[in-house]
């Protein structure tokens, strides 16, 4: 758990095997203009503990809640990276939208990524499957077969180790249910029923989480949001437009 500075709070959910630490530099930016950052570790990551059960959205959801509660946070600026889109979307319909006065979506996994009879242009379940079968198979050579569309060309080898370093951090039972809980997510009706002011960024290079298939369902299905995409961009936008992101989310907060 991080939680720094003082003044009107942004609560931070970070994607699948990432910890808070992926914030720091969001912090430290937010921070100085006179924000209070509060960025969990998920159950399962970084400095949280690591229960055997508890990977599924309710649960996951109901933590940042409880995050939210014991530390009495309003007129919260919910912010989501990947699968903490989930978790966000899903917060405002298990616990309401009191405490929360703005939401941001970054390279969103919702609303559904799985192919039914009613949302036809998603992803086949027989290649997720396979895909988590590849996870659990060999973790680490999952992560470097899917690295090149991950970054940009221009990422150090520094920063590309560190994330290498904290998605493998994660015990793998933990990564692949958080992975399960993601695919299977259906939060079409949460997002229809969100009312607060709502901004989504996604890159159109985005090969994780592709933008026909998540930010702009999303951005139909939230009345009045605004979604701004980033050409050219792949997924960890914080990481590889991270200038720009902060930007875009404070003219946001303040407007």
């Amino acid at each position: 758990m991080q939680d720094w500075g003082s003044g009107r709070p942004v609560v931070l959910l970070s994607a699948w095997t990432f910890d808070a630490s992926f914030w720091g530099c969001h912090i430290a930016a937010l921070n100085a203009e006179g924000f209070r950052c509060v960025a969990p570790d998920r159950r399962g990551h970084g400095r949280s503990d690591m229960p055997s059960t508890g990977y599924d959205l309710d649960t996951l959801t109901d933590d940042v809640a409880a995050v939210i509660e014991q530390r009495d946070l309003r007129d919260v600026a919910l912010v989501g990276f990947s699968m903490g889109t989930a978790e966000a979307v899903n917060y405002l319909a298990r616990h309401g939208s009191e405490r929360i006065s703005r939401l941001v979506l970054v390279a969103p996994t919702t609303p559904f990524l799985v192919k039914t009879e009613d949302n036809p242009d998603a992803v086949p379940k027989a290649m997720i499957d396979a895909d988590n079968a590849a996870v659990a198979r060999d973790f680490a050579k999952w992560i470097a077969a899917n690295e090149a569309p991950f970054f940009t060309p221009e990422t150090p080898e520094i920063t590309r180790t560190w994330i290498r370093e904290m998605m493998l951090s994660v015990p793998l039972p933990v990564a692949l249910a958080c992975r399960r809980t993601i695919a299977f997510a259906d939060l079409r009706a949460a997002a229809a029923k969100i009312d607060r002011p709502t901004l989504i960024l996604h890159g159109d290079k985005d090969a994780s989480a592709p933008l026909s298939l998540t930010g702009a369902k999303t951005a139909k299905l939230i009345k009045g949001s605004r979604l701004i995409v980033y050409e050219g961009a792949p997924h960890p936008l914080p990481l590889t437009h991270g200038e720009r992101l902060l930007a875009d989310m404070l003219a946001f907060m303040a407007a």
